[in-house]
């Protein structure tokens, strides 16, 4: 069934694609085209996975040019958690923790439902390991080397977290690391269409409208940059468009926020669809299931309601009551909570002192900066936080964690039990509100394992096309887990600038 419905929804694109890419092609004759400069490598997209091909691309000896629509570069990288799965990695021997990119390759599909292409999983966990080494010595990434987390999905603690607590730790090094090898990162700079040869089917180059001024797509001034060797999409996601995301998932309407960056739109989603690229999945969208309502956009409550909550504490609803697997995938607990809703309760994550020990220990004075600004409440005891929200049933509760604590099995939601998570009991007790908010689309460009963009009519790579980061579909499948998208991301980038390159 599954095979089936990639092959469905594969089919179901042919037409509406094939026709616009006809249309906006066969006017234009082979070397028609005015050609204002010429690179080797055009980037569209400065977030994890545009850097990373970027820097391999110049690194291989290419010249190489970033494109940003938005005013400042880094997209949703610069904005998210910091946190990369890195099996194999020093921290999880320091906690004594078995992993390998076979487990996380099963983990993967899993949790993806199976919708995912197995080689392209692969591909990704085989080269994990390399890329926690690369981040640090080609990057000098500095990631916590003590904590090691778990997020929802994985059978076991696998990912690191930068020392900032966001992705700007790695994006900022990828920065610099362009600035170093004198490759330009173009702000403002807005692909309106991609050029293909009529009559070959390459991709040759971009339209491009510098001094941009999001959203109108009809600012700033055009102007045509030929790419010798290629062109690489790195153009994130759709999240932050409400029109767009709700065509292939009508329930996420604007009433719901989204953890997306503004500039998280379907412009090259809309363009490369027209231009003939196969896409898959669109309608598989991601919702984060541990954000708080007191913040705009991804905040910084999701550290305490996953590495807390889920990880060292319980999650409950208004009676006070466990509801969910705390690190079953994001689907899986997303959907939980919007069942709450429909009953007219909410979700909350507990933790007490010792659980926000851990949270300081991934993320150094995390507690505090909640606190601050008040994303959290504190409470002196159990007693005091019962009955300020109202929980009923929470001691019942707690008392079956601990109990689970103690033998090390969840015999009411099968949750994973860290062995350093410790009974819950010791004052001071923190709580934090969950709801789901828009964060990842999992489908997009159908792309060969090394990264080519899929043409299609033909089933076959498109000449001069390569794709890396959620701008692609295949790898996560129904469900991502976190802190693979940043992996994605690092390990594609790296492939596509590479391949690129030597085109």
């Amino acid at each position: 069934m599954q095979t089936s419905r990639r092959q469905l929804l594969i089919g179901s694109l042919a037409g509406a694609a094939a026709v616009p890419f006809a249309a906006s092609a066969a006017p234009q004759a082979a070397g028609a085209v005015k050609w204002d400069e010429t690179t080797d490598v055009v980037i569209i997209g400065s977030g994890f996975a545009g850097l990373a091909a970027a820097i391999e691309a110049k690194s291989a000896g290419a010249e190489a040019v970033v494109l940003e629509k938005m005013r400042t570069p880094g997209g949703n990288s610069i904005i998210n958690g910091g946190i990369l799965s890195a099996p194999g990695c020093p921290q999880q021997k320091k906690h004594g923790i078995k992993d390998s990119p076979e487990l996380l390759m099963q983990d993967m599909l899993r949790a993806g439902s199976y919708l995912n292409y197995p080689d392209k999983v692969r591909y990704i966990a085989e080269r994990a390991l390399d890329n926690y080494w690369w981040c640090i010595n080609t990057l000098h990434v500095e990631f916590n080397p003590d904590a090691i987390g778990q997020e929802g999905g994985h059978s076991v603690p696998r990912y690191v977290c930068t020392k900032n607590g966001s992705g700007s730790g790695i994006v900022q090094q990828e920065l610099k690391k362009l600035k170093e090898l004198n490759v330009p990162i173009r702000l403002r700079s807005y692909v309106e269409h991609i050029f293909r040869n009529p009559e070959t089917g390459a991709v040759e180059g971009v339209r491009v409208r510098k001094n941009y001024r999001f959203p109108d797509a009809k600012s700033g001034t055009a102007y045509n940059l030929r790419a010798k060797k290629g062109v690489i999409l790195c153009y994130g996601g759709f999240g932050a468009d409400v029109e767009f995301r709700s065509m292939y998932d009508p329930r996420l309407t604007g009433q719901f926020q989204t953890t997306n960056q503004p500039g998280a739109t379907s412009e090259m989603w809309r363009e490369t669809a027209a231009i003939g690229c196969a896409q898959i999945q669109q309608d598989w969208i991601q919702c984060g299931p541990w954000c708080n309502p007191r913040e705009k956009g991804m905040g910084l409550g999701v550290v305490f309601n996953q590495t807390g909550g889920a990880e060292f504490g319980l999650w409950v609803n208004s009676k006070g009551d466990r509801f969910v697997n705390e690190l079953a995938n994001r689907k899986v607990r997303a959907d939980a909570i919007f069942a709450l809703h429909q009953q007219g309760m909410k979700a909350y994550a507990i933790i007490d002192a010792n659980g926000a020990a851990k949270v300081d220990a991934m993320h150094k004075n995390c507690m505090q900066r909640l606190l601050d600004r008040k994303v959290i409440d504190k409470y002196n005891t159990l007693d005091e936080l019962i009955a300020a929200v109202k929980l009923p049933n929470l001691k019942k509760s707690i008392a079956e964690v601990n109990e689970s604590v103690k033998t090390g099995k969840d015999e009411h939601f099968g949750r994973y039990m860290n062995k350093e998570f410790k009974p819950l009991g010791t004052a001071p007790w923190y709580i934090c509100e969950c709801i789901p908010k828009v964060h990842h689309c999992m489908g997009g460009l159908v792309t060969t394992p090394d990264g080519r963009v899929v043409d299609i009519k033909t089933s076959k790579p498109i000449p001069g096309l390569w794709a890396a980061g959620e701008s692609t579909g295949g790898v996560h499948g129904a469900v991502r887990l976190g802190s693979c998208a940043t992996l994605d991301c690092l390990v594609m980038g790296r492939s596509v600038g590479k391949s690129a390159a030597r085109a």
